[in-house]
């Protein structure tokens, strides 16, 4: 028995592969250094579509803008009671409004669905109006737009694109098994959706890169971070953004949004970049002289956290955004698990008491 089920193999799937010793992601046959920063996120989404949706267009971004332009209708449904919810929570609420399926139009509204839903809360949360969709824009571009009301230049949208294909698909992290659980019992592709949602939302998971503003943030400017850090380790606090669960050296996502995030910035928030380098530089020399013997590297978290805020998301938004991404990967895996996967029912060991004997 393994505790968190590590090491055990529950899927074959030519989805992804998380190779923690080298540092390498493969996602269909594509190394990150491929796909991240060169790769429209419609693109990445047909690479994992493939094989598993009979009527595949060879471009999908048109008909992902008509599912954006049809998802916007349940946008009417996000009231006062929504709004009092978590952002994730909210998006997750209207995800549930449609209709669950397993073909292709089924998929590309869930793809849809998280940039929709996540840039009418975000506005709704401001006091703003929704802003519908133009579905002549690419995803990224138009789920800016969305958000800000202005179409949104090359650098951000490319920007965007970056983050949303190098966290599609990630091995079997804990929403995607959620996914393919509920996939295995053949409930559909939105209540697959709805429990990778519902696990990315923790902590552990997807709520993740918050916290790592707040962190800069309370460290303020460079010459904190050794303290602040310090401190935290000598409390017990878990060091956002660095360290991962397969991972034994840097995640090469931390890298790939390192760059995007750059090349983002240029020289309009220089001081945050070389700010942010100087908390990871001085994060990085603390952990390996207090756990020598433990790898805690860069992880996603600590660029995605960067760059989503260079593009202006709040950080209560943030998983939202995760989402946007990661959904590609929760609809490959169900599709691949219901074409060729059991029902799947591990076995647990009882560790309660016995019953009592009869007199």
């Amino acid at each position: 028995m393994s505790d968190g089920l590590e090491d055990v193999v529950a899927a074959n799937t030519v989805m992804s592969e998380v190779d923690g010793q080298r540092g390498v992601l493969i996602i269909r046959g594509h190394s990150l250094d491929e796909l991240a920063g060169a790769t429209r996120f419609e693109d990445l989404v047909r690479i994992l579509f493939d094989g598993f949706f009979d009527d595949l267009p060879a471009d999908l971004a048109p008909a992902l803008g008509a599912a954006r332009a049809e998802v916007f209708s349940e946008v009417a449904a996000l009231d006062p009671g929504l709004l009092d919810l978590s952002p994730v929570e909210a998006v997750r609420a209207l995800t549930a409004r449609l209709a669950d399926g397993d073909d292709l139009a089924t998929a590309l509204r869930l793809i849809a669905a998280p940039a929709v839903f996540t840039a009418a809360v975000v506005r709704a949360h401001a006091g703003q109006a929704p802003v519908a969709p133009d579905p002549a824009l690419g995803h990224a571009a138009d789920a800016l737009r969305m958000i800000s009301g202005q179409a949104p230049g090359p650098a951000q949208a490319g920007a965007l694109d970056t983050y949303l294909v190098t966290v599609s698909d990630h091995g079997l992290n804990a929403s995607t098994f959620a996914a393919r659980v509920i996939a295995s019992t053949r409930a559909g592709l939105t209540s697959a959706v709805l429990g990778g949602i519902s696990a990315l939302k923790g902590p552990l998971h997807g709520g993740a890169p918050g916290p790592v503003i707040e962190m800069l943030d309370e460290i303020g400017e460079p010459a904190n971070a050794r303290a602040w850090i310090e401190q935290a380790l000598a409390r017990g606090d878990r060091l956002m953004g660095f360290g991962h669960r397969v991972y034994r050296v840097r995640d090469p996502r931390a890298d790939a949004l390192k760059a995007a995030v750059r090349r983002l910035a240029g020289d309009a928030r220089p001081g945050r970049i070389a700010f942010a380098e100087a908390v990871e530089a001085a994060a990085l020399a603390i952990l390996k002289a207090h756990k020598p013997n433990r790898p805690l590297d860069t992880n996603v978290e600590f660029y995605t956290a960067l760059l989503l805020e260079a593009l202006d998301f709040p950080p209560s938004a943030f998983t939202c955004v995760f989402a946007m991404g990661r959904v590609a990967g929760w609809i490959a895996h169900a599709r691949e698990q219901v074409a060729g996967g059991r029902l799947i029912r591990p076995q647990s060991v009882y560790v309660g008491p016995a019953p009592l004997k009869a007199a």
